[in-house]
Parts: C-alpha cells; structure tokens; sequence
C-alpha cells in the first residue's frame, strides 16, 4: 500500500520548481556519516486480516481486564464508566474539536472546559483551575515551578511517597535550572517525614501526595500549618485517585495552596497508560501565576452569556520571559470527559462511589492481615495499600500470573528497602469473590 500521493511526474515538478535534481539533493546538508546507506530492517507486508491477528497476538502479551484480575493501581485505575459519558463524549462536536485557537468562534468546547474547571474547583476545594494539563506529572512539575515563580526561592521539597514517576518528571523539568530538590524521607506510619525541613524562610514549596503512593492518606491540615509558618512558602498536594476527595476533605479545604495530579479516573479508559489528565487548581490570589490557559465566563454586546479564554500566558501568546509555561495546550476531549463523568456522578455519586472503593480495599486488607499477611503502615487508606509477602514472593507473584491474578504492583524497584512489598488496589470493579479468590491463592 502507497501512502503517499505524489506520482513520480508530480516529484520531477516540485525539484525543478526548487532546483534540485534529485530527492537526495534536500539532504546535501546533512553531513555523509550521519546518513543511513542502507535499508531499514523492516518484516514484510501484511494483508489487512494477517495484521490483525498480528496485533491480538501482541495483546494477549499484556494481562488486563476483564480476563486477568489486575488488583494494580499506582496512578491508573480501574473503574465503571456510565454509557452516558461514552455516547456523550463520542458525539462530533467534543471528539473532533481541537484545542480552541480561535475562542470566539469554540463556544462549545469553551463552555465544555469551562464546566470541567468549575467541577475541579468544587472537587478540590480551591478558587480557580485551569483546562488542564497533560498529565499528573507535568502538573506537579508545573506546580512546583509556579511555586518558585510566586516565592522567587530556589528550594523546593518533595515528598520521597510522591509517585516516583512524578518525581522524575519534576527532576527532568528542574535540571537545567539549578533549583535545590530535596526529597524528603517517610515515616514508619507510611506518611511523610518533615522534620528535615528547618529552612522555610528559604523554600518556595513543598510537595506531598494524598493519598500517597503507599495508598496512605497524609495529615494534610497539620502539614499545611508547619508549612505556612513562613508566610510565603506554598503547600502543594498532588494526588493520582481523584475519587479520593468525594470521601476525604479537600486539599484546599485544608490548606493546600495548589492541588495537582491525574484525573483518569473520572471517566478515562487506562487504555494501557495514556492519554491521561492533568488537573490543577490554586487559590486566586496566584491565578496569574498558572500555568497553561484559562476559561471565563462574560456577556457579549447583546447581553448575552459567552466564553472566552481568559487566561493564556504562553509563549506562542505573550513575550518568552512572561509566560508562565510552555503548555501549548490542554487535554481537552479527555477534560471533557471528566466533566461528564462529575456531571453523572454529582456530588452524592462520588462520595458512595468513594465510600464504595474505600470499602472493598479496606475488606481485601483485612482479609489478608487475618491470613497472616503484614501490613506494615498504619496510616489510613483509602483503595490501595501495601502488603508484605513471606517467602518467596517474586515466585508466588509469578504463579498467581500464571491463574491470571495481578497481585499489585512489587516496591522494589522504586523503593529498594521494601523488598517483598507489593501495593494492591481494589476499585468498585472487583466483586468479593474476586478478592477471596486472590486470598486463596496466595495463601496456598
């Protein structure tokens, strides 16, 4: 199959119109050792159906749901999607739009994220959000920018129960920059040490995760009081479950300055890692500060309601060193759908959909800690929560694949000291027979 239009007739009319005489002359440029002189290594054609079975096959490589029962969730959560929002979101007018170059005439999509920002206050218990950013890690990273945009310091903190991801991503975004990061220890609770940091009048921010990476719910109202004993220093709270805050208090409610993370949960498909949502959302004193770009809402001449991007302090809008970032644009189909999802669920929705999640882990913990299994955090939880296995663990992980049983997700790599240590996740999507099942299995 041709994938490209142009016959040969139509080649010799665009070189002689540029004056080259042939293709390679475009690359004259190119130094001859940087060139490739030989063909790629590429399998042959298939036919149509030879592909697709081809890409089942490497599918069945990957165990998901429903035919392995995952029990993983670290940033990337299972959960029920109402039909509504499916059929909603695939309508022509929200799946086809693109990011909203020209405002005055995207009064749909600019209602659409304009609703998404207003749920997002409402969930994380802040003043302004904006129409979101790539992922949970770049709104960490930005957040944290901000932080030092605000404070004018060069010393930020992060918690080590951060997800490590996140925290090589604000690493990435803080290389070039000189800033100090120091990741700060946790305690045997599975909570966040602070007691290394004695520097406030020198720190822009410190960073934390609630729920965070151990599934641990951190005390964000006593750390919020430490942190704001220096006026100046902001408290940032990520988070990757969303859904937590439909049960817990929210970040702004307790103190936070800046609440950031992913919003997959709230309607997005895993679909093997991405896209995702980044929410983010500050109190209003720091809106210019934001990153990314702003809905409002106003009234044109006729009196009537309209949308208009309020905020776009990027660089393709405004002078380089003004701009608050470089996100050229927004999650917006998957924005979207978060505004649908909130919008289904409504307020009392996402708290029994949060008590449900909070339940169901909860029921899987204890079933395990009655089997003999350690549960070395004492903090609470809300739906994951790490366990040790005895013995041989990375065997008995192995074999429960092998049943079709994704016992979490092993700590080792990440935190090397937790060696046998396994993070669970159980969602309103795992049945009690789904979870006696992971309990016999590792007990035999």
């Amino acid at each position: 199959m041709r994938y490209l239009p142009h016959t040969d007739d139509d080649v010799a009319q665009m070189l002689a119109t540029i004056g080259a005489n042939s293709l390679e002359d475009l690359f004259a440029s190119i130094p001859a050792d940087c060139l490739r002189k030989d063909d790629l290594d590429l399998p042959g054609a298939m036919t149509e159906w030879e592909l697709n079975k081809h890409m089942e096959r490497l599918a069945s490589e990957m165990a998901v749901c429903p035919e392995y029962l995952v029990f993983m969730g670290a940033g990337s959560y299972d959960h029920y999607i109402p039909e509504a929002v499916k059929q909603l979101l695939a309508r022509s007018e929200f799946l086809t739009s693109y990011t909203p170059y020209q405002p005055e005439v995207s009064q749909g999509t600019l209602q659409a994220i304009y609703e998404y920002q207003t749920l997002t206050t409402r969930l994380l218990g802040l003043d302004v959000a904006n129409a979101s950013m790539y992922d949970g890690a770049s709104g960490l990273a930005e957040a944290l920018l901000m932080a030092v945009r605000v404070t004018r310091r060069k010393k930020i903190y992060i918690s080590s129960l951060c997800h490590p991801l996140y925290r090589q991503v604000v690493r990435t975004y803080f290389e070039p920059t000189g800033y100090d990061i120091v990741e700060l220890p946790y305690l045997k609770n599975g909570r966040t040490d602070l007691s290394q940091v004695t520097d406030l009048d020198a720190c822009a921010g410190i960073a934390i995760q609630s729920p965070n990476f151990f599934g641990c719910i951190e005390d964000i109202e006593s750390l919020a009081k430490k942190v704001h004993a220096d006026p100046k220093t902001m408290l940032v709270v990520s988070f990757t479950e969303p859904l937590a805050y439909g049960l817990l208090k929210s970040p702004g409610s307790l103190g936070a300055d800046i609440a950031c993370g992913e919003g997959q949960s709230l309607g997005i498909p895993r679909s093997f890692g991405g896209p995702g949502l980044g929410m983010f959302a500050a109190k209003k004193a720091y809106l210019r500060n934001m990153p990314g770009r702003l809905v409002g809402q106003t009234k044109d001449l006729d009196g009537r309601r309209g949308f208009v991007l309020t905020l776009s302090t990027r660089e393709q809008h405004i002078r380089r060193e003004k701009a608050t970032s470089n996100i050229c644009s927004n999650q917006g189909l998957c924005a979207t759908a978060a505004a649908m999802y909130m919008a289904a669920l409504g307020g009392t929705g996402i708290r029994e959909l949060a008590c449900l999640n909070r339940d169901k882990s909860a029921y899987l913990k204890g079933a395990l800690a009655h089997a003999g299994f350690d549960t070395p955090f004492s903090a609470p939880t809300f739906n994951e929560f790490v366990v040790r296995f005895p013995g041989d663990s990375p065997e008995t992980y192995g074999r429960l694949i092998s049943k079709k049983i994704v016992a979490g997700l092993p700590l080792v790599s990440y935190y090397p000291e937790l060696k046998n240590h396994y993070l669970l996740c159980v969602t309103e999507t795992m049945d009690r027979e789904d979870m006696d099942l992971l309990v016999k299995e590792v007990t035999s």
